[in-house]
């Protein structure tokens, strides 16, 4: 991955399921977007214990510009996901991966037939894919709960402890 590649060219990100063989980059472009501080999150420990569902990258040629996971969990007794982290190269912010790459999320999740999407995350940016501030939904460890976001896909509302799932 370049350290800063030319902005995007094209006005529509083309969205891609991750491949096996994208984990380090990956896994650098998160590093690098939330630095060291995201492992002491509370959402970093419900992944910590959960399975990779999916996964997506936008790419420019070898470089990867934006990625974001899906992980499988339980609120309370219902199965759903959580999503993120969402990271995008800071040179290629605001041209809408972000946004892509979640409606790329929610388009999967749907045809998977999950309950729901829970994520953290900011209620404007989100709301506008549909997430709602959720209520009676509780993390293993501290969250601010103002930013603890859900979109049922089958009219659930879940409650209780969120806990990762390996598959």
């Amino acid at each position: 991955m370049s350290a800063h590649p030319e902005p995007l060219s094209s006005p529509v990100p083309v969205v891609e399921a991750e491949r096996h063989d994208d984990a380090p980059a990956v896994q650098a472009l998160v590093l690098a977007a939330f630095g060291p501080g995201r492992f002491a999150k509370t959402a970093e420990r419900v992944r910590e214990a959960s399975s990779i569902a999916a996964g997506f990258v936008v790419r420019r040629g070898t470089a990867i510009l934006g990625s974001v996971r899906l992980w499988t969990i339980r609120i309370g007794d219902e199965d759903a996901l959580f999503l993120g982290p969402i990271a995008v190269d800071a040179a290629a912010r605001n041209a809408g991966l972000g946004q892509a790459m979640v409606e790329a999320c929610v388009t999967w999740s749907r045809t998977a037939g999950a309950s729901g999407i829970l994520l953290v995350g900011d209620a404007p940016w989100f709301g506008r894919s549909g997430f709602v501030p959720v209520a009676g939904v509780s993390l293993p460890g501290p969250v601010d709960v103002g930013r603890l976001m859900w979109l049922s896909l089958d009219g659930s509302s879940p409650t209780g402890m969120v806990r990762g799932v390996r598959a």
